[in-house]
């Protein structure tokens, strides 16, 4: 099963390219629908503030220590999920990288997941279903996602630079084709969850595919009116 996973995984990773880079329109003009205005979303927003403000007053070492642990973690993540077992996963003491290792060779979902996959936002979000059960409309709840989507956003800010060794593994050609848009899709997912929990996401996921056909059709009319 595993090696089922990682060759398809890797057979589909340059279609899956092209879809992210040819769909960054879609992704973009997504954000247009979000009702900002909500008290969900200013809720949000003063936990998306709240963490910068609170980075700024925590420890760098602990802070560079948090990043390190969730970048291995969401590596370790992505492999149980393609079937692979894990051999070991630790931080260095100097807090100058960590490692995740496991069985099989591996696949590029793996390798890049730490640069666009939210997890623990991923954890909150499925927390929070659990939670909202009781309590519907917590302010909070919205202030916690909130929180989470700026850890993502900062961590990634950080984790992209030239001495970064999981970039080169996928090819650069490859993240500058499918990094922004599995951004904006991980963002977009968060929005839209914060707005109506999971249903809102299965609609956001609708939208995404909506506004590609139509960017396709004003394509293709465009070069239709030109001959």
């Amino acid at each position: 099963m595993r090696v089922l996973a990682d060759r398809f995984i890797e057979l589909i990773k340059w279609p899956m390219a092209v879809y992210m880079l040819l769909s960054l329109p879609a992704f973009v003009r997504s954000l247009y629908f979000f009702n900002f205005s909500s008290l969900k979303f200013w809720a949000l927003f003063a936990g998306f503030f709240m963490f910068f403000i609170s980075r700024s007053m925590a420890d760098k070492d602990v802070k560079t220590n948090m990043q390190i642990a969730a970048h291995e973690v969401t590596h370790a993540f992505f492999a149980l999920i393609t079937f692979h077992k894990i051999k070991s996963l630790r931080v260095n003491p100097d807090n100058s990288g960590g490692e995740m290792a496991f069985e099989g060779s591996g696949n590029w979902l793996i390798t890049i997941s730490p640069y666009f996959f939210p997890l623990f936002g991923f954890f909150a979000m499925l927390g929070i279903s659990f939670y909202t059960r009781y309590a519907p409309g917590n302010y909070i709840l919205n202030g916690i996602l909130g929180f989470f989507i700026a850890y993502h956003l900062d961590t990634v800010a950080s984790q992209i630079h030239e001495k970064q060794t999981d970039l080169p593994k996928v090819s650069y050609k490859f993240c500058v084709m499918f990094l922004p848009s599995a951004n904006l899709w991980a963002i977009g997912s968060m929005l839209a969850f914060n707005s109506r929990g999971w249903d809102g996401v299965w609609v956001y996921q609708r939208l995404i595919k909506m506004l590609n056909i139509n960017n396709f059709n004003w394509v293709v009319s465009f070069f239709s009116n030109l001959f």
